[in-house]
């Protein structure tokens, strides 16, 4: 989610879950290689695990961001075959790649050499673009790919309509294909297929790791961090434990925001992603007004957060 999940995002959303595996926001590879890995690879180990993704249709260029990510640590790197977003479709590769899956397996091939055994190289994707059928558009992608090596590919079960739809619309408006994707996974025992689309809650998680070797969530985790991520380790592991409540994650930050106010850092950089932290709790709005009217205003820092906080319910007595 390009501008969204930023290190400043995945440092909070690493408060609610050891255990989930984060991504971030995808870079493309002409821009890694020409531009200089530093300012775009950089984190905090604090993020791990964490999986790096890269967009492109160079083989060469994507071989040579992988080898420039190997001292940064990723435990995965992911091709992105399924954004649909104008800039992606301008720069051919996304979800238009859909309709050449010989060259994103030359492209896979590229980065599993230059990945030296180190990070597993995955493929996020649709169900098919366009005028192809997903029925038979999706399982010869998955097996051509996975020809040149890749086990593991992340499905977001709609099409994608890059002709007639914006961005925003393909998140939506094509149906969602749940069905198809488990099909092409019981067929395929040899790779893992993780789900995402339209998967709104951790109940909904749940019910597709019966069929399913993981769950993508994007947005619902972004706007309810504490709904998704909070009892996240519990489903992971299989071992019972409290969810991690709203309050105590947004606590665990204060260390972080103070280091990187240091940094010359702006508050508003990274509460902007805090926002949802209170989603369906009594004070979720005045949470947000709060930060949202103080946060850019020069010396915010944390005494702004707990003024914030104070608004908010206590979740014992919202639970009343």
């Amino acid at each position: 989610m390009m501008e969204w999940t930023d290190r400043h995002c995945r440092m909070f959303h690493r408060r609610f879950s050891r255990q989930a595996l984060l991504y971030t926001e995808m870079v493309t590879a002409s821009g890694v290689v020409l531009g200089g890995a530093d300012w775009l690879y950089a984190h905090d180990c604090e993020e791990n695990p964490l999986a790096l993704q890269l967009g492109g249709s160079e083989p060469e260029m994507l071989a040579r961001a992988v080898e420039m990510a190997l001292p940064f640590g990723f435990s995965d790197i992911n091709l992105n075959v399924g954004c649909p977003s104008d800039r992606v479709q301008s720069g051919a590769f996304g979800a238009c790649l859909m309709r050449d899956p010989d060259l994103v397996a030359e492209c896979v091939a590229a980065m599993i050499s230059a990945a030296s055994g180190g990070p597993q190289i995955t493929v996020k994707c649709r169900i098919g673009v366009d005028e192809q059928a997903p029925e038979t558009a999706l399982p010869a992608f998955i097996d051509r790919v996975a020809e040149a090596g890749v086990s593991h590919f992340a499905v977001h079960a709609r099409k994608a309509w890059l002709d007639g739809l914006s961005p925003k619309e393909n998140r939506t408006v094509p149906p969602l294909d749940y069905d198809l994707v488990r099909r092409v996974r019981a067929a395929r025992p040899e790779i893992s297929i993780a789900l995402n689309g339209g998967i709104a809650s951790l109940d909904q998680a749940r019910a597709h790791l019966e069929h399913f070797d993981g769950v993508m969530i994007g947005r619902a985790t972004y706007h309810d961090p504490a709904g998704i991520l909070g009892g996240a380790d519990a489903l992971i592991t299989g071992q019972a434990q409290a969810p991690v409540a709203a309050e105590t994650a947004v606590r665990a930050m204060f260390g972080y925001i103070e280091d990187q106010l240091c940094r010359g850092v702006k508050l508003g950089q990274i509460t902007r992603h805090m926002l949802g932290a209170f989603n369906g709790r009594p004070g979720a709005r005045a949470w947000r007004r709060v930060l949202s009217e103080g946060a850019h205003r020069p010396g915010a820092g944390p005494e702004l957060v707990e003024r914030a906080l104070a608004q908010v319910l206590p979740a014992e007595a919202a639970a009343e």
